[in-house]
């Protein structure tokens, strides 16, 4: 099972994404109408931001298009764990009912088995929208355009997703010990709302928990700062992709380690 490489398990995801798409295109009413309320939700944070600042010019030295990016980012990089990790909502289910036995039995890795079986197609709409929001902001504050600016941004963009994966495949294992990790499976989910604004707004203590006890402040505000920022970037931010690959791998071996306990009598 870990003998097998990139390119098979690249071969297998495209059969099983050609067969969730195809399944949920079934349903366009329901894609269609998903997608649109993922798009408003999204404007509405949009105007959130712009009402706020017809009040104030800025917040803590943060101006609107400053704010604006940092909006944007946390969009793009909660995306991939919407789109491709999205299965982890079902795990406490399968798990109680005893159906999660069924992942156990294929000769592939059975992290990748079951997180390429759902593929959230509706978050591409929130991903366009983010990439719009970036692309935007970026204008406004007129930020070089390089192509080691835009290494950078791809680079700390996903290094920001893993934090995220990260919280969302640890908060979801714990359901192979407790009965009730809905809440904290959604809890985890909810922190995603705080990335989106910078950790200078917070208190000592919130900005304490927010880096180093709940990583959200690596979700956006660290990396980001690498492209809002040049002149000042904090040591923190250089660490990005290392604390999103690290909390991922943990968060991997977490999630492995219950799913390898699990005797599939449910509970």
């Amino acid at each position: 099972m870990e003998n097998k490489g990139f390119l098979f398990y690249l071969r297998i995801y495209r059969k099983i994404l050609a067969q969730d798409i195809k399944s949920k295109m079934s349903y366009r009413a329901d894609f269609i109408i998903s997608t649109i309320g993922m798009v408003l939700t999204n404007v509405a944070g949009f105007i959130s931001f712009w009402i706020l600042f017809q009040n104030f010019s800025s917040i803590n030295g943060w101006g609107y298009y400053e704010m604006l990016f940092l909006y944007g980012f946390s969009l793009v990089s909660i995306t991939p764990v919407q789109c491709l990790f999205d299965n982890n909502w079902n795990l406490r289910i399968l798990v109680r009912e005893g159906d999660f036995i069924k992942y156990c039995f294929r000769p592939i890795n059975l992290f990748f088995y079951f997180q390429s079986e759902i593929f959230d197609i509706k978050g591409l709409g929130q991903l366009a929208f983010g990439i719009g929001t970036i692309a935007y902001a970026w204008y406004r504050l007129a930020l070089p355009v390089t192509v080691l600016a835009i290494v950078k941004l791809v680079v700390f963009l996903l290094s920001a997703s893993l934090v995220m994966i990260a919280l969302q495949n640890a908060a979801a294992a714990t359901c192979f010990w407790l009965q009730n990790s809905f809440f904290i499976l959604d809890f985890a989910f909810k922190l995603k709302d705080y990335s989106k604004y910078p950790i200078t707004i917070f208190d000592p203590v919130f900005r304490f928990i927010f880096t180093f006890l709940l990583p959200i402040a690596f979700i956006a505000y660290y990396p980001s700062i690498v492209i809002l920022r040049p002149d000042a970037i904090p040591l923190l931010s250089y660490l990005s992709p290392f604390v999103g690959i690290i909390l991922f791998y943990l968060s991997y071996k977490f999630w492995m380690y219950g799913a390898l306990k699990y005797d599939g009598t449910g509970s």
